[in-house]
C-alpha cells in the first residue's frame, strides 16, 4: 500500500523531478549531507561555547588556534582524495585484499612522520605563539599532537568515500563532532580554557579513528593483496595542491587578521569566517559525493559533464538557502551563536555567507579537475592566495576591509576555475566520446 502510494505521487511529479529524485547522486549527496551537516552546525556548536565561555580575546586565540588546525591537516584531506582514488579502482576491481594492504601500509607510513611533527610542532610553539600574541605556548603543543592524530583518520575515511560508503562516513563525520562538543564542555568546566579547547579536537579526531576503523572490519578481515603504492604518489602531489589552496583561502585570512586588528576586532572576524564556514561545510558532501563519482565516471568512458553541473546546481541551492536565512534576519545568527559580545559582527554576516558560497563552488571545481586529473589548476589556486595575503598586507585597517578583500579574492578564483572547467570539459567530451565508438 505504501508502495503504491509511493508509486502515485512519483507518477505525480513531473519527470524532471521524477528522474531527481531517483538519481543516485541525489540519494547519495542526502545521506552525506544529513551527517555532514549536523556535524557542522556540532562544529558552530563547539565555537559557540568557546566563544560565550572565553569572550572575544581568549576566543580570538581559539578561533586562530583553529585555523592553524586547519591549515595543518592538508595531510589528511590529501590521504582522503589519494586513498578514495584508489580504493575506489581497487573496488571496481573486486580486490578487497587490496583495499587492507593499502590501510595497513599506510598507518605504518604515517607513523614516523606523525611523532616527527609534534617535535617539530612543540620546538617551534613559543616563537608562533609570540608571532600570534597568545598567552602561553602550551595550546600550540596539544595542537601539533590534535594535528598528528587527525592525519591517522585519513584512512578509514578515504577507503569508505572512495567504496562508496557514505552512510558510514556521514556517521563518522557526525561522531567526531559530538564528542568534540561533550569534551569541550567537561574541559573548560575544569577551567583549562584555550588548551581545554584544542584537547577537546584531540578527543573527537581520536574517536573518529577508532569508529572508522571498526567500520572497515569486512575489509580488515580479508586476506592481503600486495599492492604497489608508488603509484599514489603522484596524484598525492596534485591532491596537495588543491587541499592545501583551498584551506588556505579560508584560514590566511583569519591568521592575518589576528596578526593584524586589535584584540576584540580580531575575535568578531574569526566569529564572522566561522559563520562563512557553515556554507561550505554544510555544502562539502556535494564535493565529497562528486569526487568518486567523476573517478568512476572516467574509468568507465563515461562524460561527467551533467555529474559536475547538477553537482553544482544541488551546492548553488542549498547555500542560496543559507544566504536567504542569514539575509533574512539581519545577521542576528552571530549574536545568537557567539552571544551579545559579538553583535558589532552583525553588518557583515550577509557578505560573509555569499562568500562561503563562493569558497564552496572554488572547492567544488577544484575536486572536479582533480578528478579528472588536470593539473593546471594549481597555478590558477596559488595565485588566488598571493592575491589574497597581499590585499590583506595592503588592506587591513578594519573588519570590512579584509572582507572585501576576501570576498574579491574568492570570486576572481571561482570565475578562473569555470573557465580552465569549461576548457577541460571541451576537450574531454570528444576524447571520451572516440573511446566509446572504439
Amino acid at each position: 500500500m505504501n508502495a503504491t502510494a509511493e508509486s502515485r505521487a512519483g507518477r505525480g511529479l513531473p519527470p524532471r523531478l521524477q528522474r531527481v529524485r531517483d538519481s543516485k547522486l541525489v540519494r547519495q549527496n542526502l545521506v552525506l549531507f544529513f551527517g555532514g551537516f549536523l556535524a557542522g552546525v556540532g562544529g558552530f556548536v563547539y565555537h559557540a561555547i568557546a566563544g560565550r565561555s572565553l569572550g572575544p580575546r581568549l576566543y580570538g586565540e581559539v578561533g586562530a588556534l583553529v585555523g592553524l588546525y586547519t591549515v595543518g591537516t592538508i595531510i589528511n584531506l590529501t590521504l582522503v582524495l589519494v586513498l578514495a582514488r584508489y580504493a575506489a579502482d581497487l573496488e571496481a576491481a573486486g580486490r578487497p585484499g587490496a583495499i587492507r594492504h593499502i590501510v595497513g601500509r599506510t598507518s605504518r607510513l604515517l607513523a614516523l612522520p606523525a611523532v616527527a611533527f609534534c617535535l617539530l610542532t612543540a620546538a617551534l610553539a613559543v616563537p608562533l605563539a609570540a608571532f600570534e600574541n597568545f598567552g602561553s605556548p602550551v595550546p600550540i603543543i596539544w595542537l601539533g599532537i590534535a594535528i598528528a592524530a587527525y592525519c591517522y583518520t585519513a584512512i578509514p575515511r578515504g577507503v569508505l568515500q572512495g567504496t562508496q560508503q557514505f552512510t558510514a562516513l556521514s556517521a563518522n563525520l557526525l561522531l567526531e563532532l559530538v564528542v568534540r562538543v561533550s569534551a569541550l564542555v567537561a574541559l573548560l568546566a575544569l577551567g583549562l580554557a584555550v588548551s581545554g579547547s584544542i584537547i577537546a579536537i584531540l578527543a573527537g579526531v581520536t574517536f573518529a579513528y577508532a569508529i572508522g576503523m571498526v567500520s572497515l572490519r569486512n575489509v580488515l578481515r580479508t586476506q592481503p593483496d600486495v599492492v604497489r603504492m608508488r603509484t599514489m604518489v603522484s596524484f598525492g602531489l596534485t591532491a596537495a595542491a588543491g587541499t592545501l589552496g583551498i584551506i588556505l583561502l579560508y584560514n590566511l585570512d583569519v591568521v592575518l587578521a589576528v596578526h593584524y586588528l586589535a584584540k576584540y576586532d580580531a575575535g568578531i572576524y574569526v566569529s564572522l569566517n566561522k559563520i562563512e564556514v557553515i556554507i561550505y561545510y554544510g555544502t562539502l558532501s556535494v564535493s565529497q559525493v562528486l569526487f568518486p563519482r567523476v573517478v568512476e565516471a572516467i574509468a568507465t568512458r563515461r562524460p561527467p559533464a551533467r555529474l559536475l553541473l547538477l553537482s553544482g546546481g544541488l551546492m548553488t541551492m542549498l547555500g542560496l538557502g543559507a544566504i536567504a536565512v542569514f539575509g533574512l534576519t539581519g545577521g542576528l545568527i552571530a549574536t545568537v551563536l557567539f552571544g551579545s559580545k559579538f553583535s558589532s559582527a552583525q553588518p557583515y554576516v550577509l557578505a560573509v555567507s555569499i562568500i562561503g558560497l563562493g569558497l564552496s563552488l572554488d572547492n567544488l571545481l577544484v575536486q572536479f579537475l582533480m578528478a579528472v586529473h588536470d593539473r593546471l589548476f594549481i597555478p590558477v589556486l596559488g595565485a588566488a592566495c598571493l592575491l589574497l595575503v597581499a590585499l590583506i598586507a595592503l588592506s587591513h585597517a578594519s573588519i570590512g576591509q579584509i572582507v572585501t578583500d576576501v570576498m574579491v579574492t574568492i570570486f576572481a578564483l571561482l570565475v578562473a576555475l569555470a573557465a580552465r572547467c569549461f576548457v577541460v570539459l571541451t576537450r574531454l567530451q570528444p576524447a571520451l566520446a572516440s573511446n566509446q565508438a572504439a
